[in-house]
């Protein structure tokens, strides 16, 4: 392939515009701006950028823009790439290779997920056009086509590929230890705390204190076990053991903050070493 010419298709990608010009021209010989109407400033970023612009304000369909681009001084490969959401940047490496294989005819709609059909006999009024990826006798043949006619019925002497361009599945990301749960980001906010000791030790070394006092100057005034002698009994003995678990809490959070706080200096200070 001795020439390949990038046009990038869509409206509204001022935001885009740059990283997309730029990309393109790495791995291409010409780019250009097919601007459908945009209202931004896509167009006014493409000049300052020295990038050609061709508005189009016709239909979006697979005859209509190979015409267009066919009566634009084509390349020995034109490659049409549609501005869309689903669009990622990194995408655009992938579909240069595409247009670098044997093909004369390379192009994909715009599909969903559950969308099973033969893309190849997709009628181009129905289609919506993802990239298309095109020789000069490609561009040639979609430009004599027809709005109600399908990509079956091209000429058998051209090498054409067609295929369905899906939205990327979801991935579920990982999630880190502060996102993970609600116990998780609690667990998180007590690490980080600066004083655990005060959060947890001070309440717990207070109901611990109050159900010791407790268990010796209330349960010494029952006479004998009944419903309420047992209930306020278990519930002295609750507030002991919550009293004791909040200090054991509080001084193993300490501990750990510390650990951490050593591990983390000790981290920091060993890129400077070596």
């Amino acid at each position: 392939m001795e020439s390949l010419k990038i046009v990038l298709m869509g409206k509204d990608f001022e935001l885009r515009l740059v990283s997309l010009v730029v990309r393109a021209r790495e791995l291409s010989n010409e780019v250009i701006i097919l601007d459908l109407g945009s209202t931004d400033d896509t167009k006014e970023m493409a000049k300052k950028v020295d990038c050609e612009v061709i508005d189009h304000d016709g239909d979006i369909l697979v005859p209509t823009l190979s015409k267009v681009l066919y009566n634009n001084n084509p390349a020995e490969c034109t490659l049409l790439i549609n501005i869309s959401s689903r669009f990622k940047l990194r995408d655009m490496p992938l579909l240069v290779n595409r247009a670098k294989e044997n093909w004369d005819v390379h192009m994909s709609f715009s599909s969903e997920e559950s969308d099973n059909s033969n893309p190849q006999e997709i009628i181009y009024s129905d289609a919506v056009i993802s990239h298309l990826a095109a020789t000069h006798g490609g561009l040639e043949a979609l430009s004599n086509s027809n709005a109600d006619q399908t990509p079956l019925e091209l000429d058998q002497g051209l090498r054409v590929r067609v295929l369905h361009s899906k939205p990327a599945p979801k991935v579920q990301q990982r999630e880190s230890l502060a996102s993970a749960s609600r116990f998780a980001q609690l667990f998180y906010w007590m690490l980080e705390s600066r004083h655990p000791l005060l959060l947890f030790g001070i309440p717990g070394v207070v109901l611990f204190w109050v159900g010791y006092r407790l268990s010796g100057d209330v349960l010494d005034n029952f006479t004998e076990w009944n419903q309420t002698s047992v209930g306020v009994g278990l519930a002295v003995i609750a507030v002991t053991l919550m009293g004791l678990f909040a200090m054991m809490v509080g001084l193993i959070l300490y501990i750990m903050g510390k650990q951490v706080k050593q591990i983390q200096s000790q981290y920091n200070q060993w890129p400077k070493d070596q």
